[in-house]
């Protein structure tokens, strides 16, 4: 996800604040452009904030993890850091959907920030691998609900063909915490000790919740009760997503480290998972689900269709690339974890050109099958480049392909979720961003975990060639992204280094080749796309609040002195 920075005089400018907004009921809120403007850009305001908590968190660990496995003493459980994160994210977000639909969005989002708060703070006090792995599952919580209940909140406030400019510079913060987070987590790896990763998120949580019970005041249903709203809730799809997610998961991890591919302990998982995710989609289509979590009804097109798997897919690709990219520089170009951060600038720094060029394309022209076709296209070139890299190649070569896959990166990312939303009912907005929202993060653990399944299993067919023996143990079973750090290779002796950077260059160029073909596929399916006009009007039951209906709630207190 990397966004433009665009500054809020400039996003202003290009549009017209609407002071009127449609509602389910007879009569239209209306409040006064002032007014208006100033509830508005403090919900954004607040948005901001903990957006930085994801970004940061997004990639402050990609050059930190090898760190922190090493003085945890991971091992090949190192994955699970970040998967059990990526997991507990995706799984919540339908459920979040549901909460923010039946309870208004107000307090599921405090209520996220929260429960991210706690995860962070049990992460940076972990003392072994459990804990760190609990906190992880905690935090992935509260991070997948705020990616969720983000462009929710902004889909209440802004018609359809100005969302982008509006998501712009909401993730124009998020570019900023993108950029930052792997220089900063180098830095804290090497100057103190890696809690203080997850104790920077304190102060952001602390300052967003804030905001956020100031201006976060829209509107909901209050005529239903809160025994029959948690009623409706899909608990039965939650659990059968929960447990098909976990399977898939498990199969993913180990495949390739721990066990074959071809063992029935991956088989079998892998298996139960996909039948999993089947029942799940059938039950959520079934008579008894009252009140699906992904209603299919989101499918009901082909594009829909095409835009939900290049969604999945273009999320996979970036994490691939975002976790791998620094493993190039530390352990093969030899960089400390702060000079690969550093590194990574240029994939972060080109996107927001190419995220820029998706905004204003899609609030002038509301087109956007154009964009994903020249995504897509720089994508494939991009991954294709990087199998070239080698212990050898220039300061150029690996800044030029960054720039090229990263454009393209830039410019599908954020206008796949408005082309997804284009064919789908204003009613449905909180579920069709929720099902995209939970792709990203489904997709997040894919990411991660197939490229670290193929990078072990080419570990593992070319130990032979590693003449120390101790080495050759050091690297097996799953271990070697752990010890994939410019630490661990230059303490080898020089012959050994020369043998342990050929083994993880030819393992990466493997890796590298793999992606190619996910993002081909993805531009192949471009083709199949239907456009959809992008809505200029606004009808929603959940935007700014007036007075007269939060007086309806006693339980809330004004403290934002406003008038509507």
């Amino acid at each position: 996800m990397r966004p433009p920075s665009v500054g809020p005089s400039e996003a202003v400018s290009k549009l017209d604040i609407p002071t009127t907004q449609t509602t389910n009921s007879e009569t239209p809120r209306t409040t006064s452009s002032n007014q208006y403007r100033i509830r508005l850009w403090g919900i954004i305001s607040g948005l901001c904030v903990i957006y930085l908590l994801c970004a940061l968190e997004g990639t402050v660990l990609i050059t930190s993890l090898p760190s922190i496995a090493a003085e945890l003493n991971l091992g090949n459980h190192f994955v699970w850091v970040n998967n059990v994160f990526s997991l507990s994210a995706a799984v919540v977000i339908p459920s979040c959907g549901q909460l923010a639909d039946f309870f208004g969005r107000r307090w599921v989002t405090l209520g996220i920030v929260v429960v991210y708060l706690v995860g962070s703070v049990i992460c940076g006090a972990a003392q072994n691998a459990s804990m760190l792995i609990i906190g992880r599952t905690i935090q992935g919580m509260g991070s997948g609900g705020v990616e969720m209940i983000v462009p929710v909140v902004i889909a209440d406030l802004v018609p359809l063909r100005q969302r982008g400019n509006y998501m712009a510079l909401v993730l124009g913060i998020f570019a900023v915490g993108t950029i930052l987070g792997p220089f900063i987590g180098g830095i804290i790896v090497q100057t103190t000790t890696w809690r203080w990763i997850f104790y920077l998120n304190l102060p952001i949580c602390g300052t967003g919740l804030v905001i956020l019970f100031m201006f976060l005041r829209v509107g909901h249903n209050r005529e239903t009760s809160s025994t029959q709203k948690l009623k409706r809730v899909d608990l039965t799809g939650a659990f059968l997503l929960i447990l098909a997610s976990v399977a898939v998961l498990i199969a993913l991890t180990y495949g390739g480290s721990r066990y074959k591919w071809s063992s029935p302990h991956i088989i079998a998982p892998l298996l139960l998972g996909i039948i999993g995710l089947i029942l799940y989609m059938l039950f959520e289509g079934s008579r008894f689900c009252r009140q699906p979590m992904t209603p299919l009804r989101l499918f009901n097109s082909k594009s829909s269709v095409v835009l939900s798997i290049n969604t999945f897919i273009n999320a996979l690709l970036l994490q691939w690339a975002t976790f791998f990219l620094p493993l190039y520089f530390q352990a093969i170009l030899g960089s400390r974890p702060s000079i690969s951060g550093v590194q990574l600038l240029p994939s972060v720094l080109m996107a927001i050109p190419g995220a820029a060029v998706a905004a204003l394309v899609l609030s002038k022209f509301g087109k956007y099958k154009l964009l994903h076709l020249c995504g897509f296209a720089l994508i494939t070139v991009g991954l294709g480049l990087f199998s070239l890299l080698n212990p050898h190649s220039s300061t150029a070569a690996w800044v030029g392909f960054q720039l090229i896959a990263a454009a393209g990166s830039g410019m599908v990312f954020d206008s796949l979720l408005p082309a997804f939303q284009a064919g789908q009912a204003e009613t449905d907005q909180a579920a069709a961003t929720a099902t995209i929202t939970f792709l990203r993060c489904f997709a997040n653990t894919w990411g991660f975990a197939i490229p670290t399944a193929i990078f072990n299993t080419q570990i593992e067919h070319g130990l032979h060639n590693i003449e120390n023996t101790d080495i050759r143990k050091a690297l097996s079973r799953g271990q070697a992204f752990q010890h994939a750090t410019s630490e661990f290779v230059t303490s080898l002796s020089p012959a050994t280094q020369e043998q342990v950077r050929e083994l993880f260059n030819k393992a990466l160029s493997r890796v590298w080749r793999y992606s190619i073909a996910f993002a081909a596929v993805a531009l192949l399916l471009v083709l199949l796309e239907k456009e959809v006009p992008l809505r200029k009007e606004l009808e929603t039951e959940y935007g700014l609040e007036t007075i007269s209906e939060r007086n309806k709630d006693s339980s809330v207190t004004d403290v934002s002195n406003y008038s509507a």
